[in-house]
């Protein structure tokens, strides 16, 4: 994903959607717990308002964001969750001015970024493009434990790709933080799209089209199925789109979703999939027991 301005905008959308659920919110609502541990509404909207403002200065300022990931080295476990509560703090309209502008100013500097640049980060560096598709995962990582606390369902979109193709991407990662054995082999990995029910006539015709140019078959609008590794790869996943991104951002436990698996391998990413940085998280209880195919 070379061209940051498609997920920019991208990114800008995902924004805009959750900065209309929670405009809408009452001070009562903002109080309101979510499925993340010891944490508010305000709480996530906080966190994201911190992440853009650290996005912000390792794109503008490396050298004081090299200050500041020294800071998250010397409490790992805290860094997080401090940044959370302090802006937690501040009254509604405060935090929802810092977020607002925090997110618009990431927006320009990373338009304004040499092409080919790259940014120190908390893992490793990254181009434009990928911090606009980490700041959009999140973004709707955390709209989801918001939606989830309120009460709202969110219709899932084609943005979706970025967070199922980072899921894809950081596979290696969530056996590596756990001091687990990466597996070598490459897995498929066929995703429906939010537009094409699995069974359709539709999922099943996109099994034929080629593989488009960043990895994924199917159309631009998110038809069809999303598609990620060799095609004879003997170790699968399969299922919704939303499922896996669900999964890999550790907002629903796979018991609880329609995410399959084919090989040894493939079943155990599904246990501890993560799609973000940072140490191996703890992910959500299942509301169902999963019944395993004999």
């Amino acid at each position: 994903m070379s061209d940051p301005a498609a997920v920019l905008d991208d990114l800008r959308a995902e924004g805009d959607e959750l900065d209309q659920l929670v405009g809408g919110l009452s001070d009562k609502q903002w109080s309101l717990a979510t499925p993340a541990p010891r944490w508010t509404v305000a709480h996530q909207i906080a966190h994201l308002a911190w992440t853009d403002t650290a996005a912000l200065l390792s794109v503008t300022d490396p050298e004081a964001f090299a200050a500041e990931t020294d800071k998250a080295l010397a409490a790992p476990e805290r860094f997080v969750d401090e940044g959370a509560e302090s802006g937690a703090e501040l009254p509604v309209d405060e935090l929802l001015a810092w977020w607002r502008d925090g997110r618009e100013q990431l927006q320009r500097a990373l338009r304004a970024a040499p092409a080919g640049a790259r940014f120190p980060w908390y893992g490793p560096p990254m181009s434009a493009a990928s911090m606009a598709t980490g700041r959009l995962m999140e973004t709707w990582a955390h709209g989801q434990d918001i939606a989830d606390a309120v009460g709202v369902r969110r219709e899932p979109t084609a943005r979706l790709r970025h967070v199922a193709r980072i899921g894809v991407r950081a596979r290696g990662y969530a056996f590596f933080v756990r001091g687990l054995a990466v597996p070598e082999e490459e897995f498929r990995v066929e995703l429906v799209a939010p537009s094409a029910p699995m069974g359709s006539p539709l999922f099943e015709r996109s099994r034929e089209l080629g593989e488009g140019s960043d990895g994924a078959s199917g159309g631009s609008d998110g038809a069809g199925v999303w598609a990620y590794g060799p095609e004879d790869a003997p170790q699968r996943v399969t299922g919704p789109a939303l499922d896996f991104c669900l999964l890999v951002t550790q907002r629903a436990h796979r018991d609880d979703l329609a995410v399959r698996a084919e090989g040894p391998d493939a079943d155990r990413w599904l246990d501890i999939a993560q799609a973000f940085a940072g140490p191996a998280g703890a992910g959500r209880a299942p509301r169902r027991t999963r019944h395993k195919e004999a």
